[in-house]
């Protein structure tokens, strides 16, 4: 770590999850919330916090466990229906939907104006959203969302700005990104991954057929990383975020690493 990244660390800290009273959760598709931090959204909503959760795209490509003949557009409400389900069971209520088409099938800058308008309505301390940035990623729904939580958590606090995206102003202090590669802030989940795996494979049932393959690897995954957060935090379970504030989100590369 280089002298400057050292400085800003102790500086500008990234700010504390916890700290805030409303959280939105940019999904993708339905289940990436809850696989990427369904543990942290259930400890949030116990806690008496303002929770939503914004599903961005329709996920109607999820075809291959479906019954065969299912029509991707008989999909779709399906897996709003499973998601309703599964946030329920993380003790989130409030569940929105952009409609925007799996796959890459969309204009970005619909993305950009539609979650802008959800932003605007929830007015979140917190965003948080997959990281685009890993090197890994190639899911462009993805890194479309990443990106674009990126864009309105810097801007959702600029009148003008959020207007020309024909939404009000929300005071986004802080972008959480989940499923990284480089955690920077880390939120105890003790007690809180059953609760997890239940809500993507009792409820994700068109996605997770019991019992399957899918199933044992993403179990196996999420018990590992939370023992692996778990250590690094003396708890016994956490999940990790990349986290900027707002001194972080601009002009300062070295926050990045």
């Amino acid at each position: 770590m280089s002298l400057t990244s050292l400085a800003l660390r102790f500086a500008a800290p990234p700010p504390k999850i916890e700290d805030y009273e409303r959280y939105l959760f940019l999904g993708p598709h339905p289940d990436d919330i809850e696989i990427g931090a369904g543990a942290t959204a259930a400890r949030l909503a116990a806690a008496g916090k303002q929770v939503t959760f914004l599903i961005c795209l329709d996920g109607r490509y999820g075809l291959d466990h479906a019954p065969a003949g299912t029509t991707p557009e008989a999909l779709i409400p399906i897996r709003q229906d499973e998601a309703r389900a599964s946030a329920r069971m993380l003790g989130v209520e409030d569940v929105r939907f952009l409609g925007l088409s799996d796959g890459g099938f969309y204009d970005p800058d619909e993305l950009l104006r539609s979650a802008a308008k959800v932003v605007g309505e929830v007015k979140p301390q917190v965003i948080f959203a997959p990281d685009p940035d890993p090197a890994s990623e190639c899911h462009v729904d993805h890194r479309r969302v990443g990106e674009c939580a990126k864009t309105l958590s810097y801007f959702a606090p600029y009148a003008e700005i959020m207007a020309r995206y024909g939404a009000e102003t929300a005071p986004a202090e802080a972008l959480a990104f989940y499923m990284t590669a480089r955690p920077n802030r880390f939120v105890k989940t003790a007690g809180l991954l059953e609760k997890q795996l239940n809500a993507i494979f009792r409820c994700h049932v068109s996605q997770f057929p019991a019992g399957g393959a899918d199933e044992r690897s993403i179990t196996l995954y999420l018990k590992l990383r939370s023992a692996d957060f778990g250590l690094r935090t003396l708890s016994g379970g956490a999940e990790g975020f990349r986290v900027l504030g707002r001194t972080q989100m601009h002009c300062l590369p070295e926050a990045g690493k």
